[in-house]
């Protein structure tokens, strides 16, 4: 929704105006008479959260603008139910470096560039890496005009910003709107809930773990988690472990080691909408650096996150009041001792975790603390 502050002239006529928002880069002037926009941001959920921002900003610099996310499976489950900028999600088909899969069908290609073309779009948005993929990508859907990102080799867009690693995802996209004429009007991703069932007053407090990680060298080992598991469950806390068929062993080894009935798995055993709900319906979240993590975020669940040091760089939370990191400073494999490569063909192959000089002691202690924080200060 457009604030009441928000002015809708040409950039001129914001500068100097504090009551715009925060400026994220340069901001470049608002293309005239734009109706439709299209949003392409693959990859999983935490992926999604990242965007959000930047898609919060376009619909308040294009008031009345419908915004559609050409996105993933996971993403239009996320969204089914709740609130959001987008009128409506477009599932991404399988295309190399848009959406991974081994079922690459052209024909389901070619579906989806042409119903796409026929929304007629005023504005494509490239929020999906570094474009050598995803800019080609959205060329071929006729938008009027093309913002984005754009490595070395990648095809050129109208504006485009030189994409550069280590940049936080959300000020990345942000940065990006900005091209668009569209400051930013938040800096972390909301997620606007189905009801307002919290705060949970009268119930067990809860915590919600996650173990797992895309990348097996962000996972904290699953006996840490335990050890702090069985800490807040000898408080009176309820656990309650939850991840993908991947994380089911770690699941498991977390309920066994903790050995009490307070803690228990849901790992591989609820779907998304049912997992979002609980992870809004809990009081903290300890997780790795993860999709699960950066929604509970976004539904304004408190969390504590271990981190691979680097990675802050890219995705760490801002606020620090109800969102606590742990970073972890492995630089070398714990195994052969090969050092951090730069790009998946050059890394060793071994998958010991980078983060196990992280400490239980600190996570436990911001847990704790955080099960003791308000959600609203004063």
């Amino acid at each position: 929704m457009l604030p009441p502050s928000f002015p809708t002239g040409t950039p001129d006529d914001l500068t100097g105006d504090p009551t715009v928002g925060t400026l994220v880069g340069e901001l470049g002037p608002r293309f005239s008479d734009v109706r439709r926009i299209a949003v392409l941001r693959g990859g999983g959920i935490g992926d999604l959260m990242f965007v959000l921002p930047a898609v919060e900003s376009l619909a308040a610099a294009y008031p009345g603008a419908e915004i559609v996310l050409l996105g993933m499976p996971s993403h239009a489950a996320l969204l089914a139910d709740r609130p959001a900028p987008f009128s409506a999600v477009e599932v991404l088909p399988v295309h190399p470096g848009v959406r991974e899969g081994t079922a690459v069908d052209p024909a389901a290609t070619e579906a989806f560039v042409a119903r796409v073309r026929a929304l007629d779009l005023d504005l494509a948005v490239q929020a999906h890496g570094g474009g050598g993929n995803s800019n080609p990508f959205l060329l071929r859907l006729g938008a009027r005009h093309t913002v984005g990102t754009a490595a070395p080799g990648a095809p050129r867009l109208e504006r485009d910003l030189a994409y550069r690693y280590f940049q936080h995802e959300t000020q990345r996209w942000l940065e990006v709107a900005a091209l668009a004429g569209a400051p930013a009007v938040q800096l972390e991703a909301q997620l606007r809930g189905r009801d307002n069932r919290r705060p949970r007053d009268g119930v067990r407090p809860r915590l919600v773990v996650h173990p797992g990680a895309t990348d097996p060298r962000r996972r904290w080992p699953a006996e840490r988690f335990a050890a702090v598991a069985a800490a807040v469950a000898a408080r009176g806390v309820e656990v309650v472990v939850v991840g993908d068929a991947s994380d089911r062993d770690a699941a498991a080894t977390i309920v066994g080691h903790a050995r009490d009935p307070l803690v228990t798995s849901q790992a591989d055993a609820i779907g998304l909408p049912a997992l979002v709900d609980l992870l809004e319906d809990s009081d903290v979240v300890l997780a790795n650096d993860s999709g699960p993590r950066h929604v509970a975020m976004a539904v304004g669940t408190a969390t504590v996150g271990v981190f691979w040091g680097p990675n802050m760089i890219n995705a760490a939370p801002v606020a620090r009041r109800r969102h606590r990191v742990h970073p972890g400073w492995i630089l070398r494999c714990p195994r052969c001792d090969a050092p951090l490569a730069s790009g998946d063909e050059l890394r060793c192959d071994h998958e010991e975790s980078w983060v196990a000089d992280v400490g239980v002691e600190t996570v436990l202690a911001d847990v704790l603390d955080l099960l003791q924080t308000p959600r609203h200060p004063g």
